[in-house]
């Protein structure tokens, strides 16, 4: 995972690296030319000096040349003075030289060589207490190169404090509108800049955001009293037909249908307008359910479903099960995963399992792929075998529901047979 870091972390790290950078490019290039410019002072003056001394002594002959910087010389009569072997095959010019001194340490020289008129002039020069020199230099440039990351990073900080100050004051009047439940203009507080562009933008953002969500509250309060009229007509009807003495077998399990689905369609119906409110306001507690008896309810409503296939549907108890929330919310969790267990299984067995702060639902149907079990709560997904009917909206407002209410929904391929198992886990 790519780790997260705040803005004024990466400025204040801008900042230092910059500082940092600079500062050691400088210390390089002033080493840098340093030498260069030492080294081109020092070989021609040491190169003018002993193409003198060879002309005083083309000159005068007889006449030694008294320097402390000439080590040897040979005079006229070709006699060889003080100068030592390694000398000798030296071409005219300025070479660099390391030699031990009498207590053995390693010195660097420069040496200047002339040849002329069969003279030859020598000249060294100890540059030892230049290298102390440079060595100096280098320790106050590594200083130098610290105090400037230091500053760099303290303008660093004040900077991107001053800097990050109106995105900051802008991220917590958000999170006030967040508490408070209602937004506010944002533009008027800031000024007229990038951050006050930003500020206007959101205005607008929220003011669009605003306009939609009262039209979707207008929209749920519409459908929730047009769709509960006629769903209320169609169940008082169907229960004064019930009540009929002339009525058929056959006709009293069709009014029964008709009522089972009107029942189911107010269940959803209120489901999603609490979802629709919860998701602003948050879940409506307060009403204990029963999940084994809303269970057992799911279960009759679905029979009409099994028809002539070679299915069971049992509901086995082996723990008394209560939640807080309202029993549509569950009705209709329940009647989406029951149902596609008992639509999908074509023979065997579909077996609600209530357990301690849980229900299961096995089925011995195709079953699911390991892959596809979290791509089916997704919307407009649907499980192989759906064929056309539906939207692949039904499992996508089960997961809703229940991370609304704190449930863990999922589905899983079973380990022992062939079918799936629907889970939904009350308490974590």
């Amino acid at each position: 995972m790519q780790s997260r870091r705040k803005l004024r972390f990466r400025l204040l790290i801008s900042f230092a690296l910059f500082g940092f950078g600079l500062s050691a490019l400088f210390a390089v290039a002033s080493l840098y030319v340093r030498a260069k410019v030492e080294d081109q002072l020092v070989a021609a003056a040491l190169q003018a000096d002993v193409d003198q001394a060879v002309d005083k002594t083309i000159e005068n002959p007889n006449q030694p040349v008294v320097s402390e910087l000439v080590k040897a010389w040979i005079k006229s009569d070709r006699t060889l003075y003080k100068m030592p072997l390694a000398w000798q095959s030296l071409s005219t010019g300025v070479h660099d030289m390391y030699e031990a001194d009498e207590s053995g340490r390693i010195r660097h020289y420069k040496l200047a060589v002339r040849r002329k008129d069969g003279i030859i002039g020598f000249i060294r020069y100890d540059i030892s207490r230049e290298d102390i020199g440079k060595r100096q230099l280098i320790t106050s440039l590594v200083i130098s190169v610290i105090l400037f990351s230091l500053l760099s990073l303290a303008i660093g900080m004040w900077l991107s404090r001053k800097v990050l100050k109106p995105v900051t004051e802008l991220a917590r009047r958000l999170r006030d509108f967040r508490k408070a439940g209602r937004a506010e203009p944002l533009a008027p507080h800031f000024a007229d800049d990038e951050v006050g562009e930003l500020a206007q933008a959101l205005d607008e953002y929220s003011t669009r955001l605003t306009a939609m969500v009262e039209r979707d509250r207008e929209f749920n309060s519409d459908v929730s009293h047009e769709l509960r009229t006629p769903l209320a007509v169609i169940s008082s009807t169907t229960e004064l037909l019930q009540g009929s003495p002339d009525l058929t077998d056959k006709l009293r399990e069709r009014l029964k249908r008709i009522e089972r689905a009107s029942r189911q369609a107010t269940e959803l119906i209120e489901a999603l307008l609490l979802l629709s409110r919860a998701e602003r306001r948050g879940p409506t507690r307060g009403e204990i359910t029963e999940v084994a008896k809303v269970a057992a309810d799911v279960i009759e409503s679905q029979r009409p479903q099994i028809r002539d296939k070679p299915l069971e549907v049992e509901l086995l108890q082996n723990d008394a099960v209560t939640v807080n929330a309202p029993a549509s919310v569950l009705s209709v969790a329940l009647t989406n995963l029951i149902g596609n267990a008992i639509k999908y299984t074509l023979e065997g067995c579909v077996t609600v399992q209530v357990e301690k702060g849980r229900i299961d639902i096995i089925d011995t149907g195709p079953g699911i792929k390991p892959e596809d079990a979290e791509r089916l709560f997704q919307r407009g997904v649907r499980g192989e075998g759906a064929g056309g009917s539906g939207a692949g909206l039904g499992l996508a407002i089960v997961r809703r529901l229940c991370e609304l209410y704190g449930w863990d929904v999922s589905m899983r391929p079973r380990t022992d047979a062939n079918g799936a198992i629907a889970s939904i886990v009350f308490e974590r």
